[in-house]
């Protein structure tokens, strides 16, 4: 068996953790294949007995059979994942080193439980919807795609933009806003849910549209099945703006015409039996907890 791990990066803080998990593989004979940057800034910290495989390019996982794909990181680091599975359905388990994790929710306690459940395949699979952008100029390379949202916004600090929206080519609204959110079920939870959007499940076959600083009040998020395509025309006072897949931007202009759709494969994210969307947000969002018990 062999599992590609994925990471930015590491404080010293998660050395520890780090050392657990590849003593972890090796007690289980699995074979890690170790994202090279990754591996690099680990060579003065870990002791390899041998050069492990590595990976840097989406094509380095074609040649190898890779049963999982482990992201060591927070939210951020398991979105980038994105772009290195791509459609090779190569299921991702995201162990969180960051901060609030809802998409790498298995905590460092857990990693023991996450090696087992990788080696006997006792994980449930969640198979998540992923945003696909088309555009009349070649945009974000041969990744067009993205797990949490796709999002138009003015640049720096140059005023609000118009964003002309239709549904299936039928006008929706123009938004007065400094941006517009498109989220999938997984990002509602992300910047949507931080500009006043809903939290959707991720089983719900929807798209989130969430205005950011909108200028009319009653303007409010909709939430529209993931069967239309969205499209959008974008003027403002600058002739510049900002696109964003995930955490990956490019700058356009007002000339570039934009649409989102449902991507044809999804990504399958895996998580332990116990760790449900309920249990992630009751724990994450501090649901049915009285906060005030919290500071006594």
């Amino acid at each position: 068996m062999q599992i590609a791990l994925y990471s930015r990066g590491f404080v010293t803080d998660d050395l520890a953790n780090i050392r657990l998990l590849l003593d972890e593989l090796q007690r289980e004979e699995i074979t890690p294949v170790i994202y090279e940057p990754f591996y690099h800034s680990l060579q003065p910290h870990v002791q390899f007995t041998e050069r492990p495989h590595t990976f840097s390019r989406p094509e380095d996982l074609d040649s190898l059979t890779i049963d999982s794909l482990v992201s060591l990181g927070g939210d951020g680091t398991l979105l980038d994942t994105v772009c290195y599975v791509r459609d090779k359905n190569i299921p991702v388990l995201g162990i969180n080193f960051g901060r609030l994790g809802f998409l790498a929710s298995i905590g460092k306690d857990a990693i023991h439980a996450a090696v087992k459940a990788l080696l006997n395949r006792t994980y449930v699979v969640d198979k998540r919807t992923l945003l696909h952008l088309d555009a009349n100029i070649p945009m974000f390379g041969d990744v067009p795609y993205a797990l949490n949202d796709f999002t138009i916004h003015k640049k720096d600090t140059s005023a609000m933009v118009k964003i002309h929206t239709y549904l299936n080519g039928e006008f929706l609204n123009t938004y007065w806003a400094d941006g517009l959110i498109v989220a999938t079920p997984t990002g509602s939870t992300g910047y949507s849910l931080s500009c006043g959007g809903p939290v959707v499940f991720p089983e719900a076959g929807s798209f989130v549209i969430t205005p950011v600083a909108p200028h009319n009040l009653n303007v409010r998020p909709i939430i529209v099945p993931d069967n239309n395509i969205i499209s959008f025309e974008v003027e403002g006072r600058s002739d510049l703006f900002m696109c964003s897949l995930d955490s990956r931007m490019e700058t356009i202009d007002n000339t570039v015409q934009l649409a989102v759709k449902k991507e044809a494969f999804t990504l399958s994210l895996l998580r332990l039996d116990d760790n449900n969307f309920l249990n992630t947000l009751r724990h994450k969002l501090l649901w049915g907890v009285d906060a005030r018990n919290r500071w006594k």
